[in-house]
């Protein structure tokens, strides 16, 4: 599991924070450690009484583009890196913090946390694409306005998901959207990520990364990731925060809810239950990679990222990295914290079961029952979430399970309660 007792000297809204940790970063660099001494400096910092979490961060960082600078040493031609992530009624947290009470002045961070990864390498260029989901409050606009006033040079591009389907751009899903109320997000992040791939030929040194809109994954670590896909080594890397070596800051109940999704979706999609954290907003993808497996996309919500690993790991199986990071929640303000996406990604993941051929008796049953759980029902079961699967380690549910359909239905009947209740 990962670490989550940390001495609280980190905040990613806070500017001055923001600055310490890179240029602490810089002077850990400048002493010219090499990487396996890194990694053990860092150990030995997790495993501390309660680690700092910005010396956590100033590591991973320095980590991070000392990867970077091997992976070019070891092939210097040019690499490319396209960043994608979708805002949806997130005009507050694009603001600065003496602007409003959830700023985040997410872009201008953004900006300057890849600039700070990439500038001391002249063969290292990147983009970044902002897609607005739709939003009801503008939030393109307002990013384009930061844009000019602030980072008038900056390689950002602002897209809408709205004009897209306006104007009828061929989106790789099997059924066309209509409108972006179809999109919850991952319409966003999977047309940013064609955009990217159509203003550029088929390149294998060009590694396209999603990430949430939120400070919640600071992007110096993009490194940690290319490390992988540079030379073809993975066919993904994708972010975890459910590794002993991640370090992790997040709100209790939402992680009570999302092991019962971990412990219920592993039971459908049995190829990827190697992968705890599907959910995490930090993957990457080499180009020829995403150009297979963005074809005749059928999940346009946020259960997107199980149908990208799906395809990935059909492509390759073993393939796909799992890379721990930092991660510091940014629950006040989310968009993604009520129940409906939840129960609506378990759903997904069942029409996702059906349309592959792995089945077995005991998943069809839990597809059958996740189809017919209605909102009451999930919330329900989040009043009564077995203690095993409450106090488990989810990176356990792909095996033995020890809480079958029959016990799910007692629960939601109100039997057995006693026995599965969770402290």
């Amino acid at each position: 599991m990962a670490r989550e007792d940390h001495d609280p000297d980190y905040d990613p809204r806070d500017p001055m924070d923001q600055a310490w940790v890179l240029d602490e970063a810089d002077r850990i660099l400048s002493e010219e450690h090499d990487i396996p001494e890194l990694r053990l400096r860092e150990r030995r910092l997790l495993r501390s009484g309660a680690p700092s979490l910005r010396d956590i961060l100033a590591l991973r960082l320095a980590r991070s583009r000392s990867w970077l600078r091997r992976e070019l040493a070891l092939d210097p031609s040019p690499l490319h890196l396209s960043i994608v992530f979708a805002v949806y009624r997130e005009t507050g947290r694009l603001m600065p913090v003496d602007r409003h009470p959830h700023g985040e002045d997410l872009l201008v961070q953004k900006i300057r946390q890849l600039e700070w990864l990439c500038s001391p390498f002249p063969q290292v260029t990147w983009e970044m694409l902002v897609v607005d989901d739709g939003c009801p409050d503008g939030s393109a606009a307002v990013a384009r306005e930061i844009l000019v006033e602030r980072c008038p040079e900056a390689p950002v591009r602002v897209l809408e998901l709205a004009e897209a389907i306006r104007q009828g751009d061929p989106l790789p899903f099997a059924e066309p959207l209509a409108s972006t109320d179809q999109s919850r997000k991952g319409g966003s992040i999977v047309y940013g990520l064609q955009e990217a791939l159509n203003s550029r030929d088929p390149d294998p040194r060009h590694i396209l990364v999603y990430t949430d809109a939120d400070l919640s994954t600071h992007l110096g670590q993009v490194g940690l990731l290319v490390r992988h896909l540079a030379r073809g080594e993975k066919l993904a890397a994708v972010g975890t925060r459910r590794h002993w070596r991640s370090a992790v800051v997040k709100e209790g109940s939402r992680d009570r809810r999302g092991r019962l999704f971990i412990y219920l979706w592993k039971g459908l999609l049995r190829p990827i239950s190697f992968i705890t954290d599907t959910q995490c907003g930090f993957k990457a993808f080499p180009d020829p990679v995403l150009r297979e497996i963005l074809r005749d996309l059928v999940e346009p919500g946020f259960a997107f990222d199980m149908e990208l690993l799906l395809r990935t790991e059909t492509l390759g199986p073993g393939r796909i990295a799992r890379v721990p990071i930092v991660w510091i929640d940014s629950d006040e303000a989310s968009t993604t914290t009520a129940l409906a996406p939840y129960l609506d990604m378990l759903k997904a993941a069942a029409r996702m079961y059906r349309a592959h051929p792995f089945a077995s008796p005991e998943a069809d049953a839990l597809a059958g029952f996740i189809e017919g759980l209605e909102p009451a029902g999930w919330r329900r079961l989040l009043e009564v979430v077995p203690s095993v699967i409450a106090d488990g380690e989810p990176g356990d549910f792909g095996g033995k399970r020890p809480v079958g359909v029959d016990d799910l239905e007692l629960l939601l009947s109100g039997d057995e309660a006693d026995r599965w209740a969770s402290d």
